[in-house]
């Protein structure tokens, strides 16, 4: 049992489905078993113009920043079937990463990230760009393309505009909340004592509430740890009525598998 200290413990993932599975891994290593209800879906945007049309024209800017690791996975796949130079089209830019799950997905397709923004939120990112750069002064006249989602904040765009900077945000991929009958949410909490539940972004706790049929997840829940991968996400939970949240120091799936561990072992399980 030393080795296996979540064995009898139960913990729901809300992330989509084909995605890395780190946090079950983490988990399951460890002893718990892992129900999986997806609560989001990545699809193309609905329409690819705005993303066609950067990519023929990626030598006209300076950075590309990439804001995660679905972000690169689209932006990859569609610069492959519209550029013939491939790679090797982004390779005169500074590539930048936020988060370090961002800098992975771009290291394992074999390009080199110049910048890694440690902090995945905005602010965090800004300062990154801004320190890399040698200060507000020399962003601008800077062009920058963000690949991203369809929605997403704007603080980062927003804040490189003030300081002289020409941004242009198009969208690579959007998401969805998953076709799922609210009677499945229910029938999943009927056959399973639920330990702790993993929010892996803001879309994945509102998308689990529409899902569920309550805007007051605070019954549900009950006695369950929640866990955030970050603040933004954390935030989100507590509109839901969610007040017992954990967040990793690092804004990671794995990182986060490893907070709900320690919190699910400082705890003693119910008899």
């Amino acid at each position: 049992m030393a080795d296996k200290p979540l064995q009898g413990r139960t913990v729901l993932i809300t992330r989509a489905s084909g995605q890395p599975d780190e946090m079950a891994s983490v988990l399951e290593g460890l002893g718990a078993k892992v129900v999986r209800c997806p609560a989001i879906e990545f699809v193309p945007p609905d329409d690819w113009q705005p993303l066609d049309r950067a990519i023929a024209a990626l030598q006209g800017f300076d950075w590309i920043v990439f804001t995660s690791a679905n972000g690169v996975r689209f932006f990859l796949r569609r610069l492959a079937e519209k550029s013939s130079p491939g790679l090797a089209a982004i390779a005169g830019l500074t590539c930048c990463a936020i988060g370090p799950a961002t800098a992975a997905a771009l290291q394992k397709a074999g390009i080199r990230v110049d910048v890694i923004a440690a902090d995945s939120k905005a602010e965090g990112a800004l300062r990154t760009i801004i320190e890399d750069a040698g200060g507000e002064d020399r962003l601008r006249g800077l062009r920058f393309l963000i690949p991203r989602a369809a929605v997403g904040r704007d603080l980062l765009p927003d804040e490189l505009r003030k300081l002289g900077a020409e941004v242009e945000v198009v969208p690579a991929y959007k998401t969805v909340k998953p076709s799922v009958a609210g009677g499945q949410i229910t029938d999943l909490f009927s056959q399973h004592k639920i330990d702790a539940i993993a929010f892996t972004s803001s879309s994945t706790v509102s998308n689990f509430a529409a899902l569920a049929g309550n805007d007051d997840l605070t019954e549900l829940l009950r006695g369950a740890v929640i866990g955030c991968i970050g603040p933004v996400t954390a935030a989100t939970a507590g509109e839901y009525g969610l007040t017992n949240v954990i967040q990793p120091q690092v804004y990671t799936s794995a990182a986060l598998a490893e907070a709900i561990a320690e919190a699910l072992t400082s705890q003693r399980p119910e008899e």
